[in-house]
């Protein structure tokens, strides 16, 4: 099967010096989509000769991911693996989480819970709450889709999510499709910071908006 690993990049120069190497010795493609950074984020992806998308403005992390699957749809692969770039996520998981992939499922989320600081764990629980999505990890990026989930992720109707997580799933779980976590080791970021808990003002923004989005999709089967 064609696999594509997309990597969303916001200012990720050196980390992406440290994970692009690994990934070229694995028998998978690979996209980098390059979120208009300021550094050299483009430079260092072409250095390894990877492909490299670069967005004429900032679309964020999950504009970057979902213009890396339609670009994976529009190239005929058969799955995305969605990684982050700032080196938290180790290539010797990805098959991990092809191995989990069966026919009766069609995304796959690599878990790492103990890396939840205690106010982000708060936040999942709250969400929980709302969606009674039986995810343990709703903020991982690492994940499997399958090409039903590709396409249900390229519409015009995920484009107004603003992120990867809660949205994401709901989206998916309302088009009837089945979601699996598997555990996986991850690393702690070695370089730059986290955006969407990268101020208070940020982590209210996040969470008024995503409350308002769980609120909204009241009624919808949101287990998995």
């Amino acid at each position: 099967m064609k696999t594509l690993i997309v990597i969303p990049a916001f200012n990720e120069e050196e980390n992406l010096k440290a994970l692009l190497p690994e990934l070229l010795t694995l028998p998978y493609d690979v996209l980098v989509v390059n979120d208009f950074s300021q550094d050299e984020t483009a430079q260092v992806v072409q250095s390894f000769g990877i492909p490299c998308l670069s967005l004429p403005d900032q679309l964020g992390a999950w504009g970057a991911t979902q213009t890396g699957i339609r670009y994976a749809l529009a190239n005929d692969y058969d799955r995305v693996i969605t990684m982050d770039a700032d080196g938290q996520h180790l290539p010797n998981e990805l098959k991990t989480l092809i191995n989990h992939k069966t026919d009766d499922n069609h995304v796959i989320i690599g878990t790492f819970p103990q890396r939840l600081s205690r106010l982000k764990k708060l936040a999942w629980a709250f969400f929980k709450m709302l969606t009674h999505i039986k995810i343990r990890d709703l903020t991982s990026g690492f994940r499997l889709y399958d090409q039903k989930a590709m396409h249900i992720l390229a519409s015009k109707e995920a484009s107004l999510l603003d992120y990867q997580d809660v949205g994401v799933l709901l989206l998916l779980l309302r088009s009837g499709l089945k979601i699996d976590e598997v555990p996986v080791k991850m690393l702690n970021r070695t370089d730059g910071k986290s955006r969407v808990f990268s101020s208070w003002l940020v982590v209210m923004k996040y969470m008024i908006q995503t409350t308002t989005l769980c609120l909204a999709n009241f009624g919808v089967k949101r287990s998995t």
